[in-house]
């Protein structure tokens, strides 16, 4: 007999498997379809011994001061900015694009002063930003959109700019400065000693049992239990009632090379040659010392296991009904990226999963009765 059943131990699953079982006292069974815990963010040693992410590569990076502090429970971290290069007209420029970017490019010697007006000279005027097209060419002109975006965007969601919604390219910002770190947040750091070893930390619980490449479909008639949290898909859930929600999915390919380094940042994007978006290399993250090393290519795909919700209106309003379905649906937390159709960072998939059991502490007695009470909540 359990009290709960999560189904699924990425950050969601795992984060409210030990909250439930630490502050409530309560019997949690964690289940996951893969052979591992951890979702997306597993890692792994390679036959080389080399510290390698299953799914491509995975930076903690958020500015939120209690999310770190959580997280600092199980983990030692380990202080990492990352950088990322483009492939752009035979040269390797900085991304996000930034003063260095643009002088390297055109050859020009511009200051940080001069760029914003070489910006808005290249920009075009539009009147409603609605795609992401709009976002990218009505900030820094359609030269730089094609040289950086477009070809990016058409391999990594299939489709081009001008069909998805502003928010894909709204999460790339364009700077003025010379900072090349890809992301800003105050709090940048990698688990010391890998996010699966953190996960590890976070489920080893006597009230925690995991069973990995278990299917809920196959054990929920087999488990007694009172509550449930689902961090799947919504729509396999309701058994695809209103038909899939679209997402993009990726494939990898790992190698080892008999070198000690093999790319001058942890990430190269090619925006405008391969079949691949990006190149990783992990000795950058992990700060490993090794007499070889380990890349990840990756190759955006229509099959496979779902990674990113696809940002378009009509996906959205597809949500929306499966949305209705869950909080009419007694009992069932839903929480997580698949589960809320959304494309959350893992801090924010941390914080909504904390949010989550706040409101389940604020609702749900210790002890009590089952309550009716379906939830959906926002990542904070």
């Amino acid at each position: 007999m359990f009290d709960w059943v999560i189904v699924g131990a990425g950050f969601a699953g795992a984060t409210l498997a030990e909250r439930i079982a630490t502050e409530r006292d309560e019997k949690v069974l964690v289940i996951d379809r893969r052979p591992h815990i951890g979702g997306n963010a597993y890692d792994r040693y390679n036959e080389d011994g080399l510290l390698v992410h299953q799914y491509g590569p995975h930076i903690f990076h958020t500015n939120s001061q209690m999310i770190f502090d959580h997280l600092s429970k199980f983990t030692e971290w380990r202080k990492y900015e990352h950088r990322v290069l483009g492939k752009v007209d035979g040269m390797e420029v900085p991304i996000p694009i930034n003063l260095d970017t643009v002088n390297m490019l055109y050859g020009l010697n511009l200051t940080s002063e001069e760029l914003p007006a070489w910006f808005a000279s290249k920009a075009e005027k539009v009147e409603e930003i609605k795609t992401s097209e709009d976002v990218v060419v009505s900030v820094v002109g359609r030269e730089l959109y094609e040289k950086f975006f477009q070809g990016y965007t058409r391999k990594q969601w299939g489709m081009d700019p001008s069909e998805l919604d502003k928010s894909v390219t709204a999460r790339v910002p364009t700077r003025t400065n010379r900072d090349d770190r890809y992301f800003t947040d105050e709090f940048q750091y990698m688990p010391l000693h890998g996010y699966t070893r953190m996960f590890e930390t976070m489920l080893d619980h006597p009230n925690i049992k995991v069973m990995t490449q278990t299917d809920y479909q196959d054990i929920r008639n087999e488990v007694s239990f009172k509550r449930l949290i689902w961090t799947g898909p919504v729509d396999e859930y309701f058994g695809f009632r209103h038909g899939k929600l679209p997402y993009r999915s990726l494939k990898f390919r790992h190698e080892t090379l008999d070198v000690e380094q093999a790319l001058p940042t942890g990430t190269v994007n090619y925006p405008q040659t391969e079949d691949y978006t990006r190149i990783s290399e992990y000795k950058h993250m992990t700060g490993q010392v090794h007499p070889k090393t380990a890349i990840t290519y990756e190759y955006p795909s229509a099959e496979g296991d779902p990674y990113y919700p696809i940002p378009r209106p009509e996906n959205a309003e597809l949500y929306k009904k499966y949305e209705r379905l869950a909080m009419a649906t007694p009992n069932v937390w839903f929480v997580g990226r698949l589960a809320t159709y959304r494309y959350y960072n893992m801090d924010q998939v941390t914080g909504q999963a904390l949010a989550t059991f706040r409101r389940i502490q604020e609702a749900l007695p210790v002890g009590g009765d089952v309550i009716a009470m379906p939830r959906v909540v926002a990542a904070e």
